[in-house]
């Protein structure tokens, strides 16, 4: 479930929603609106009752389909994130193949199965624009199947004069539509900002050496009651990790 139908159901539930409380307030209240017609009064009593009584059904209808739907948008992510994952290996694996200088066929071979698969996978996550009963429709995501034709100019079966050039050229088209392809698929995924980004270029981390004096003494506690045990232990073991530990502290 795309996030638009998910957008559509959700309005369609809450306007349902929305209607019965609507119609509930004003059953209620009938008696005490002016003009209402006396005949109607008893009838709007009854509605009321029954919706009052009904209550706890249309809740219960009501979140068990709100709960079918997110589950259907959770499985639908799912997959988009693992066809997502299926994709960026596609391009790791082309990418890898335009960067070699002599590929064989079997290299060959192996790249373009890995990209035929990306391809038909995207079938159990997005049907083709346009599809119905008798035609086929476009290809939802066209940057895949450029990657594919560029891809399938290197052919080392069919062309076996590649020039270092054009291998580089088909290398940054395939790059080109990774991107492109980038920039619209994952706009499902809702994705957000980190609330904690490291935006700067060398970024390192800040904190220093040491621990809190709680820690401090939980670990000389800890040494002591070691040191006490001195069954099964090997001195020259013990002599070793504490220098070691001593080094790295004061490299520290």
């Amino acid at each position: 479930m795309t996030r638009s139908s998910l957008n559509r159901t959700l309005h369609r539930a809450y306007l349902l929603l929305f209607l019965l409380l609507a119609v509930a307030l004003i059953t209620r209240l009938a008696r005490h609106i002016p003009g209402f017609p006396p005949a109607q009064v008893e009838l709007a009593q009854s509605i009321y009752e029954y919706m009052r009584d009904m209550a706890l059904v249309f809740i219960t209808v009501i979140a068990a389909y709100l709960a079918n739907v997110f589950q259907k948008r959770s499985s639908f992510v799912e997959s988009l994130e693992e066809e997502w994952r299926g994709i960026v290996r596609t391009k790791s694996a082309l990418y890898s193949f335009c960067e070699k200088s002599f590929p064989t066929a079997d290299d060959y071979i192996a790249a373009f199965c890995r990209i035929s698969e990306t391809l038909d996978n995207m079938r159990i996550v997005y049907s083709n624009a346009g599809e119905t009963d008798d035609l086929v429709g476009l290809y939802p995501y066209a940057p895949l199947h450029d990657m594919r034709r560029a891809l399938q100019t290197l052919d080392p079966r069919k062309n076996q004069n590649i020039t270092p050039e054009y291998r580089k050229l088909v290398r940054d088209a395939i790059l080109q539509s990774f991107y492109a392809l980038r920039e619209n698929f994952l706009e499902e995924l809702d994705l957000e900002a980190p609330d904690n980004p490291l935006l700067i270029s060398g970024g390192r981390r800040l904190k220093k050496p040491g621990a809190t004096r709680g820690a401090r003494a939980v670990q000389e506690r800890q040494k002591r009651r070691h040191d006490r045990e001195e069954a099964g232990r090997r001195q020259d073991i013990d002599k070793l990790l504490a220098e070691l530990y001593a080094r790295e502290q004061n490299a520290a």
